[in-house]
């Protein structure tokens, strides 16, 4: 092997070891269950109760950042203090950021299903992939960062 494939090769598996470590094999462990709950509750709400579509994502949302926050900050990121203030502030800035990603998921599933009639279940899939991109690199810089 030349020594200039060997150089990309070194490149590829630093970038690799980065992008796969505990702390990301986990978020995305608890991405996937988060994203399970927000499916299954949004499938039982729309399609099953045929609530409104809005209403039915805005309660998946909820169902799934509550554990999602708990999950996050509990085995993803290992912030494992209650201290009031700490606490709070994980809890609110999770939940702001989470809003924005609500946002972002509310106005996809609208664009999605109901302007461009995409099937909702894979509209639903599609905008949880945005939404769990998204809510990692707000989580990692943002809400759980580890203090210096």
């Amino acid at each position: 092997m030349s020594a200039e494939k060997r150089l990309v090769m070194q490149k590829l598996m630093e970038i690799w070891k980065k992008l796969v470590n505990p702390e990301t094999v986990s978020y995305l462990v608890f991405g996937v269950l988060t994203t399970v709950i927000n499916i299954a509750a949004f499938g039982l709400l729309y399609d099953m109760l045929a609530w409104p579509l809005v209403a039915a994502n805005v309660l998946a949302w909820l169902l799934s950042v509550i554990f999602a926050f708990l999950t996050n900050k509990l085995f993803v990121f290992r912030s494992k203090s209650f201290a009031p203030r700490i606490f709070l502030r994980e809890l609110v800035s999770f939940f702001a950021a989470r809003l924005l990603s609500l946002g972002v998921d509310t106005a996809g599933m609208w664009i999605l299903v109901d302007l461009l009639l995409v099937n909702s279940w894979i509209a639903k899939i599609l905008m949880n992939v945005v939404v769990i991109i998204m809510n990692y690199v707000l989580s990692k810089l943002i809400i759980f960062k580890k203090e210096k």
